[in-house]
């Protein structure tokens, strides 16, 4: 009975891969049938078995090879640009795969994040161009977590953003993945970060001590302006450990670090922004 279906699968894969030839084999076999049968009789061996051991059609089905993309973050205070970045991620290949950045990484290379390691899981997790998620990734592509991804995750790209990720020694965090080829760039969403975000709650706050109608004075009135115009300066901070490392690169001069100290001081006065300084 298990022969008969096996044999049975070779004849639905020569309907599949082969009609025109399955169709002159089974023309032929008719007629050869009726001659059979008008001349005696005469047996004809199944041409089902004479077919599977032939190998007439052991073609192969050729699946296309899914690709597996890789992304890390941090992912605190998640937005439209982060969901717009794993979008765009997904798109480079057929399954996401996305490191959430422990928090002791984030505390050594940016600072505390707002939101727990559990807490930016749940969120990542939730979206629907995520396949699946890494825990506790590190904010740089070491060696060893690089060939973790190719070999155990069978990740075929590193991706990230067109903005700069240097980490406080100013080496780019990715410069192992671009050197194994393995690296695939998108765009940044501009606009929006979770610096910005802190920075307008900060405002918020700031409006509201102050005392009034708090949606009036953030849609029409003098104060509303000025905090608008505050959040944009908020975030536009870059890390204070990424200015050093500017500075010693030589992109920026002593004076214009200096300047930047000073500048957070006294935004720090005024909107009690941590600055990290």
């Amino acid at each position: 009975m298990a022969m008969e279906y096996e044999s049975n699968n070779w004849i639905w894969d020569g309907v599949y891969y082969c009609p025109r030839l399955f169709g002159g084999l089974m023309l032929t076999a008719a007629l050869l049938g009726l001659s059979t049968t008008y001349f005696g009789g005469i047996g004809l061996f199944p041409l089902s078995y004479v077919w599977s051991d032939s190998g007439i059609f052991h073609k192969k089905k050729c699946e296309k090879k899914r690709i597996r993309v890789y992304m890390d973050g941090c992912f605190d205070l998640m937005h439209y640009g982060h969901a717009n970045a794993l979008r765009q991620a997904k798109a480079l290949g057929d399954e996401l795969v996305v490191g959430v950045v422990s928090d002791e990484e984030i505390i050594a290379n940016k600072g505390p994040p707002v939101l727990p390691m559990e807490e930016r899981l749940a969120l990542v997790s939730g979206l629907k161009w995520v396949d699946q998620v890494i825990a506790n990734a590190p904010y740089a592509i070491t060696e060893q977590f690089m060939n973790s991804l190719f070999n155990e995750h069978k990740i075929d790209y590193i991706i990230h953003g067109d903005d700069p990720c240097l980490l406080p020694d100013g080496s780019d965090a990715y410069a192992l993945a671009k050197k194994a080829g393995r690296y695939k760039q998108i765009k940044r969403t501009e606009g929006v970060s979770s610096t910005d975000i802190v920075g307008r709650i900060l405002c918020s706050v700031k409006d509201t001590e102050g005392g009034g109608d708090h949606t009036s004075t953030l849609l029409n009135g003098d104060s509303g302006e000025r905090c608008h115009s505050q959040r944009a300066q908020i975030s536009q901070f870059l890390p204070t450990s990424q200015r050093i490392v500017q500075f010693s690169n030589g992109k920026i001069r002593l004076a214009e670090l200096l300047i930047y100290h000073s500048y957070c001081l006294v935004m720090t006065k005024l909107a009690d922004c941590p600055s990290g300084l």
